[in-house]
């Protein structure tokens, strides 16, 4: 069973995603929240595999929501109604495992909570390419110094991640076992100290791994 918490100022909103997802035998909602501060309170309490978390709520904001339970297990997907909102990277880098759309069809919400409990989470379909290239224009050296902790496959398959492959398709890609692509993505995040792939995702970007426009 997938536990799902819901956040969003809007009660019509939360209740038509609650109704979506209490739908499905798999998921179960196990709390709701109107604000930032709110969704920081039920998730600390009710401890859920996935949350639902707007991006612009009154007082605490959901990027700041994000950021203050970065340490917990919980995978958080953003919620936005433009699919180019510049706060959405910065969620990312909060430590956001995704994001989507409000108005997405419900089948892609279903989806994306599974992956998100998965840990795969909506990591680099085009519309998060499209984002990060519009934010990410130039590489910087200091983010660059961060990869001298990895090998030179290590490398290599973080920018497959950053062009948004699934394990599936490195493990394709690269003529390797899926368990083998698990333990280098395992051991990149690690070494780099990231979350979850989302976050490799924008590194990869940020350190010029991967560069704007250009498909893996």
């Amino acid at each position: 069973m997938i536990t799902v918490v819901v956040a969003d100022d809007q009660g019509l909103v939360r209740a038509g995603l609650i109704a979506i997802l209490t739908t499905q035998d798999d998921l179960r909602v196990v709390g709701e929240a109107g604000s930032g501060e709110e969704a920081v309170q039920v998730t600390v309490a009710a401890d859920p595999d996935v949350v639902l978390m707007d991006v612009r709520m009154p007082g605490l904001d959901g990027i700041e929501a994000t950021r203050r339970l970065a340490d917990r297990r919980s995978a958080i997907i953003m919620l936005t109604t433009f699919d180019l909102d510049e706060y959405v990277y910065a969620a990312i880098r909060a430590g956001a495992a995704g994001f989507l759309l409000k108005d997405a069809p419900p089948e892609s919400l279903i989806g994306a909570v599974r992956a998100a409990a998965r840990g795969d989470a909506l990591l680099a379909p085009a519309i998060t390419r499209r984002l990060l290239e519009e934010f990410i224009t130039r590489p910087s050296s200091e983010a660059a110094e961060a990869l001298r902790p990895l090998t030179t496959r290590e490398r290599e398959v973080l920018g497959l991640v950053g062009h948004g492959l699934s394990n599936k398709q490195l493990a394709d890609r690269l003529f390797l076992s899926e368990a083998t692509v698990k333990t280098h993505v395992t051991r990149i995040l690690t070494k780099l100290g990231l979350r979850d792939r989302a976050q490799a995702v924008a590194l990869a970007y940020e350190t010029g791994l991967v560069r704007p426009g250009h498909s893996g």
